[in-house]
């Protein structure tokens, strides 16, 4: 009970007295013209407003804003306070992001910020998209933090006892070994008992019995969008000298694009270096350089980004890649201007970017890998 209570007031502490004028102003205006003028640094205690008094369109206008705003470095805060508002849409967005985005997320600054038991829930999280060392990670770090919050000394014992029984939601035993071995083994956060089973539970035949959860989170299963309905290949096309294969999408849902399917040779097996882009507006989203291996079949060849990025609907994106390789490639034929991938409809335009043939109709490029 004591410790929920510090939780309870933590998330409603006494607001700033220059929040409190800007809330009031924002409050008045509202309720005198209908007119709503929200700020980030005020919309949460608006919110907490609208709910006390009962003003529900206010209500809905700061749940707007906050949808709009959400990301992956403030996500886990705006989760925790849509489960303190009750708010079952923006709970709903919120793990939208944090299961796509999961790294960013847990490493972000605000995960520190969360109270316990929106640790508990965030760590129990089947379809968190990523590594557990990066789980673990985030948990010591935001037990580091609860140390300072409480004015403890930061040390093993005391992040241990802060992070009570959320320590042992950590699945750890699904690291590899090596992860384990130069992360959590050394962190000394566990005890020599516990490190020692673990190591065990790796190598043993006869297997101790362990604390931790022993099965891998599901995670997300990527879906793909394949916009041609043919692919071939001819002799005298699909070349790569440095050029650009480029085309435009837009969505009709807030979708995470996570990388491109890509052709490879169609003079057997060969290696590409490629390197692939998304922007928006003329402004890179993200971009990664690396390589793949083709097999010499007309099978697509996943090329990822370092982190899936949030695309909004109703946009124009730009997705690129330039391949380094062997030149003679298979290439795609009888491409959709449009393709509905289960829930998720794909338009897809020209691009002024592509200066290697690749358009609507053919060429490179056949899939976007995305998250939904």
């Amino acid at each position: 009970a004591g410790r929920q209570g510090r939780e309870r007031s933590r998330s409603r502490a006494p607001l700033p007295a220059i929040v409190q004028y800007a809330l009031i102003a924002v409050y008045l205006i509202y309720m005198y013209s209908d007119e709503i003028d929200l700020e980030a640094d005020t919309v949460l205690a608006t919110l907490y407003a609208a709910k006390k008094y009962i003003v529900p369109a206010l209500a809905k206008a700061c749940v707007n804003f906050l949808e709009t705003s959400l990301e992956a470095k403030n996500a886990c805060v705006l989760l925790s306070q849509s489960r303190l508002f009750e708010e079952p849409e923006l709970t709903q967005r919120c793990w939208e992001v944090i299961d796509a985005q999961a790294e960013m997320a847990l490493k972000s600054e605000g995960f520190c910020e969360i109270d316990q038991q929106t640790l508990e829930i965030i760590v129990t999280r089947e379809a968190l998209n990523t590594k557990e060392v990066v789980v673990f990670e985030a948990v010591l770090n935001w037990a580091e933090a609860e140390c300072k919050r409480q004015g403890l000394p930061v040390t093993p014992r005391n992040k241990r006892n802060v992070l009570g029984k959320a320590l042992y939601l950590v699945r750890i035993p699904t690291m590899t070994l090596e992860e384990f071995a130069n992360g959590a083994a050394q962190s000394d956060i566990l005890t020599l008992e516990e490190t020692h089973n673990i190591f065990l539970w790796y190598t043993a035949a006869n297997k101790p019995k362990l604390e931790f959860p022993l099965t891998k989170r599901k995670g997300l299963v990527p879906q793909r969008c394949h916009r041609f309905q043919s692919s071939a290949y001819r002799s005298n096309q699909w070349r790569y000298r440095g050029r650009c294969d480029s085309i435009q999408f837009a969505v009709d849902k807030r979708i995470f694009i996570a990388g491109l399917g890509l052709y490879g040779s169609s003079c057997g097996k060969a290696e590409y270096s490629v390197k692939i882009e998304l922007k928006r507006l003329g402004v890179v989203l993200a971009q990664n350089l690396t390589k793949f291996t083709s097999d010499g079949s007309s099978n697509t060849f996943s090329v990822w980004f370092e982190h899936p990025v949030q695309v909004e609907q109703d946009t124009f994106y730009n997705v690129s890649a330039i391949l380094d390789g062997n030149e003679l490639s298979y290439f795609g034929q009888e491409g959709m201007t449009e393709v509905q991938c289960g829930k998720v409809t794909f338009q897809f335009q020209c691009s002024s970017d592509s200066t290697n043939g690749t358009g609507v109709q053919g060429g490179q490029i056949p899939e976007l890998i995305f998250y939904a």
